[in-house]
């Protein structure tokens, strides 16, 4: 038996958080989780973050790394390799499709393969349109100025 959350106490004081209510939703439905390949995800700054995926035996020819908004998709496929009969197969060479959900304004920076380490960067990245805005209030007639602030960020 699978207890649904009610979010419609939400819907009363917050105006725009739909996909934020979906992702809560999906999050309950999932089904069986593949743990392979491994992976860490890492907070390395305020706004930076590091994926690192344990990817043993690939080599870049056979990983594929791609960024459709806000989904980052690790892909991982191989050629079988007829080189003899194997006795025991520990090191898995199957393919794969990892998928990440990226919050808004996250972007891919750079990916590398190291050491059987696929490290991809990650870092969050706020247009100015978004950022806090200071308005100040004028006195009714048409010469109402925005002063925007630049300096501090939102999440």
């Amino acid at each position: 038996m699978r207890n649904e959350l009610d979010f419609s106490p939400l819907y009363r004081s917050s105006v725009g958080f739909d996909r934020v209510v979906k992702l809560l939703n999906n999050s309950q439905r999932l089904q069986a989780v593949d743990f392979w390949p491994h992976y860490d995800i890492v907070k390395t700054g305020e706004d930076e973050y590091r994926i690192s995926m344990a990817v043993a035996g690939f080599d870049e020819s056979d990983l594929d790394i791609t960024q459709d908004r806000n989904f980052l998709v690790v892909k991982g496929s191989k050629a079988e390799d007829q080189q003899g009969e194997y006795l025991h197969r520990g090191i898995p060479a199957r393919s794969f499709e990892r998928r990440f959900e990226l919050a808004d304004h996250v972007w891919v920076e750079d990916a590398s393969l190291a050491s059987g380490l696929l490290t991809v960067s990650l870092r969050r990245e706020i247009p100015d349109a978004l950022r806090l805005r200071k308005i100040a209030i004028g006195s009714g007639s048409q010469d109402t100025v925005l002063q925007i602030d630049a300096n501090r960020h939102t999440a």
